[in-house]
């Protein structure tokens, strides 16, 4: 028994025990003087985001698999004890198992219940399963079952296997580093090497913050406007080179340099999410500051307001978002000085709702949250002998373009445009009225649920802001809706105070998950994206954003063999995951990639069956616009592997044509309807051209006040009774909905309605 305990003590002697712990102090710079409400606010947001540690999610602990050490010693084990008994095996691991004190000590080294019970069956199917043990294991096993030894000595084994099939057990203290995201401040030792100037241009929509901004970035001898769409970067662009000034464009998709030998300008015009951080410039403008909010992009803000390294920061947005930039440039020790703004032009709610297309007037725009909408409606215009132009989201920029120069255009016959809220932002429009179609829009909340929910505030305010634009035709603007019932819950909407901004978006980088790879590198990455999340500690400041699409892209393309940097660049590239050929196409390019094979011109043209004929209805309208984004896809990627996707430049010409060919389309788009309605339906069609809002079942009701959730129970009534008189919605599918909405409300029903059920019983 001597030999035996001498192999114990000597591998216990490598075995150490660690308790993860880990402790961070959050930096405050504090050069300013903040006011006592701005103190108390951080203080308050601090204590509670650093006392209070999340717990962190097992579940997404995925354990390896163990194999045997087949050169190992283990047939040395047998010739110095003798062959363990399987039952009796058995027996002593089910005892280890139930052990209270052995569950303790594994939580003490980072195993909850959940990891305590899946480490354990695969170290029991590890000793049962295997023909030979190490040595030192099969003599502390065979000394438990002749009694000579204790069922705790099984321990150190069992840790030793749960941190082989749980790696990050073993480095749960750098994992926990690398995904602290409370100081993001620190991240831009660039901007913060300056005292930078920040100038917060604060208004409603058209009430000229953004111009002030823009003539102080012409008037720079360098300077960078940010904005949240391709439209806005391309329109300040022009605007710039049109004043004397040079000025490159910098979007995902496209590089402009206004230099004929590529040389950059000292002015630069970029979507948000493409702005340097690292290059000096005098003057920076970030355009709609509150959309540093958005669960899925206001990383992009945060980065800019942050990050940019700009001598004078220029920040136009809502007022709504002024005391939290205040308070966010309190950690970076900068001041913040506020212009605020009030509306060039009047806009009133009028006292009677539009009711029928009949009453439409020249300039009106009838405002939709769905294709399927627009479809109808722009459909019932036609038979009324009106002509119409059409915007919404997924239509390529020229042709957004078209349409709006169509409507805005005095000499053109068409004087009403029915579009989605996509005229939000980006588009110059001459706009009487505004009319909402419909008061409730599909969204998609910060844990990517969707919701059907009313409008917000804001987002009433950003659209009925269009109309009587101060540069129009119409220097009043005037907001209805086309539903009787919809008006008093448009003018509530209304009168209420935006919601002031709580939160700024962060996003883990790409560094930061390369050393989360290092530590765990048999992990896929859309497992280390959901433990990277779930160890992230955020200060009270900020919100990690909505990454379902990223891992979306991951899971999709995690069976090709690509290096990390590569399939996480992949994977932000910014596509239409509910189109199924975009979906398509993306693999194809991964695997095409993969291969290490370049993505030419012709290959792409065979791809996309080029070239492509007009659209003779809806679906082949639908099609033309998947295809736009694939070659959208091709040139996103094109600036980040220029190796692999060569020919940008040919796939850009195919693309301008295939904008014309779209154009051609959405002219004729109620002969494309009338073409998709003499057609008979079949599942290809149902599948290419559905309503939005049927796609977004289940529904989650929004988190608003019970006023905002009757608004919406009145709202989406008359919505139904919309749907089903236009075809698009059948009384049967309408009726299986209100018993989901019933059903759901009796499951949050109140105390005294859990009462009454209470009594009923009784009786």
């Amino acid at each position: 028994m001597s030999v035996n305990r001498c192999i114990y003590l000597l591998s216990r002697s490598h075995i150490r025990y660690r308790v993860c712990a880990s402790t961070a102090a959050v930096a405050n710079n504090t050069s300013l003087h903040p006011t006592r409400r701005t103190f108390e606010k951080l203080s308050s947001r601090h204590s509670s985001s650093n006392s209070s540690s999340r717990p962190l999610d097992t579940s997404l602990f995925v354990p390896l698999t163990v194999k045997s050490d087949e050169g190992g010693d283990g047939a040395i084990g047998e010739e110095l004890t003798q062959p363990l008994d399987k039952s009796e095996l058995l027996k002593v691991l089910n005892r280890f198992y139930k052990r209270k004190e052995m569950q303790k000590l594994a939580a003490d080294q980072g195993l909850d219940a959940r990891l305590f019970h899946q480490a354990f069956v695969s170290f029991r199917k590890y000793v049962l399963e295997m023909n030979s043990l190490n040595a030192d294991l099969h003599i502390i096993l065979n000394d438990i079952i002749c009694g000579a030894g204790h069922i705790d000595d099984i321990f150190p084994y069992y840790m030793r296997h749960a941190k082989q099939i749980f790696p990050m057990l073993d480095c749960m203290d750098d994992l926990r580093k690398i995904s602290d995201l409370r100081v993001p401040v620190n991240w831009y030792p660039e901007a913060r090497a300056i005292q930078r100037k920040i100038v917060f241009h604060a208004g409603p929509t058209n009430s000229g913050k953004t111009y002030h901004a823009i003539q102080r970035f012409l008037a720079a001898k360098s300077g960078v406007y940010c904005g949240p769409l391709k439209l806005l970067a391309h329109e300040i662009y022009e605007k710039s080179n049109d004043a004397g000034v040079p000025c490159d464009l910098v979007t995902g998709e496209e590089r402009i340099f206004v230099d004929s030998e590529g040389r950059p300008s000292g002015h630069i015009a970029s979507t948000i999410e493409m702005c340097s951080v690292t290059t000096p410039y005098e003057v920076a403008v970030i355009d709609e500051i509150q959309m540093i909010k958005d669960p899925s992009r206001g990383w992009a803000w945060t980065r800019a307001l942050l990050g940019l390294c700009a001598e004078e920061i220029h920040v136009c947005g809502e007022a709504a978002a002024v005391d939290f930039v205040t308070e966010l440039m309190y950690t970076t020790g900068e001041e913040v000085e506020v212009h605020n703004y009030k509306r060039l032009t009047p806009f009133s709610v009028s006292n009677h709702a539009v009711e029928s297309l009949d009453n439409l007037k020249p300039g009106d725009c009838i405002v939709c949250f769905s294709k399927n909408d627009i479809y109808s409606i722009s459909r019932q215009i036609e038979v009324r002998g009106l002509e119409c132009a059409v915007i919404y989201g997924s239509l390529p920029p020229g042709t957004k373009l078209a349409q709006a120069k169509k409507f805005n255009d005095p000499d053109d016959p068409c004087k009403i445009l029915v579009a989605t809220d996509a005229i939000g932002m980006g588009l110059n429009l001459s706009i009487r009225r505004i009319i909402f179609n419909s008061l409730v829009k599909p969204n998609v909340n910060e844990k990517g649920e969707k919701e059907l929910d009313t409008i917000s505030t804001s987002q009433a305010l950003q659209i009925a802001g269009r109309a009587g634009r101060f540069s129009s035709v119409f220097k009043e603007g005037e907001v209805t809706t086309m539903q009787r019932d919809d008006l008093p819950v448009l003018k509530e909407i209304l009168g209420k105070p935006v919601d002031p901004i709580e939160t700024a978006g962060l996003h883990p980088t790409a560094e930061q998950i390369e050393m989360f790879a290092y530590h765990l590198p048999q992990a896929t990455l859309s497992n280390l994206i959901d433990i990277f999340v779930s160890l992230a500690q955020v200060d009270g400041l900020y919100f990690v954003c909505n990454i379902d699409d990223f891992k979306f892209l991951a899971d999709m393309i995690q069976h090709i063999p690509l290096n990390l940097r590569s399939r996480y660049v992949f994977c932000t590239a910014p596509i239409n995951k509910k189109q199924a050929f975009v979906c398509t196409s993306f693999l194809k390019f991964a695997r095409q990639f993969s291969r290490d094979e370049p993505l030419t011109f012709n290959w792409v043209c065979r791809h996309v069956n080029w070239p492509l004929a007009p659209p003779k209805n809806i679906k082949d309208l639908v099609h033309l616009e998947a295809v736009h984004d694939v070659l959208d896809l091709y040139l996103w990627l094109s600036y980040r592997f220029m190796d692999m996707f060569p020919d940008a430049n040919l796939v850009r010409d195919i693309q301008k044509e295939l904008d014309g060919i779209i154009q051609i389309g959405v002219r004729n788009i109620t002969r494309l309807i009338r073409a998709t309605e003499d057609q008979p339906a079949s599942k290809e069609t149902n599948a290419s051209v559905k309503l939005p809002i049927l796609d977004s079942l289940p529904l989650r009701r929004g988190r608003g006040s019970k006023n905002q959730r009757k608004e919406a129970r009145a709202t989406d009534s008359s919505l139904s009774s919309r749907l089903v008189r236009d075809g698009l919605l059948t009384k049967e599918l309408l009726q299986q909905l209100q018993r989901e909405w019933v059903r759901e409300q009796s499951q949050n029903g109140d105390d005294s309605n859990s009462a009454n059920k209470g009594k009923r019983k009784k009786k």
